[in-house]
């Protein structure tokens, strides 16, 4: 659970990081407000994949003990690997951007790479968590009080 909490913590501080980086870094090269750039997407995508994903998980793993599943360790790594890969290239595509230099196809594939491991690890997410779920118990039919024989 601690690594859940650390992830989320760290996913955090890199998430509000980056959109101050991205702010800061923008006006420094003045980069016109609005314009398109994937430096604005590194943000959302550390708050949202990162942070509330992990806290997420976290409470899955509270109600459901994941991690006594063989795939939770295969899904945490995969994940933040994804996560990571994926945040990297968006800054660097983006930082290339507001440079105003070329970037090239091997950051998108890269990023492509990244949102692999993302969806793989989601994937072994809900194989984990599907086998941690209570087996379904049959429900028994009312007994009715007023019954006529």
């Amino acid at each position: 659970m601690r690594r859940l909490f650390y992830a989320a913590f760290a996913s955090m501080l890199a998430g509000v990081a980056s959109g101050l980086f991205y702010r800061e870094f923008t006006k420094l090269n003045d980069f016109p407000e609005g314009a398109p750039t994937q430096l604005g997407l590194v943000h959302t995508h550390l708050l949202v994949l990162g942070f509330v994903v992990y806290l997420i998980v976290l409470l899955l793993e509270r109600a459901f003990t994941l991690s006594a599943s063989r795939l939770f360790g295969w899904f945490f790594w995969l994940y933040t690997a994804g996560l990571v890969l994926t945040s990297a290239m968006l800054l660097w595509h983006g930082s290339l951007t507001v440079l105003g230099l070329e970037s090239s196809k091997m950051i998108a594939g890269i990023a492509g790479l990244g949102h692999m491991l993302l969806t793989a690890g989601m994937v072994l997410l809900f194989l984990a968590l599907r086998k941690r779920l209570p087996a379904a118990r049959p429900v028994a039919a009312p007994v009715s009080a007023t019954a006529s024989f």
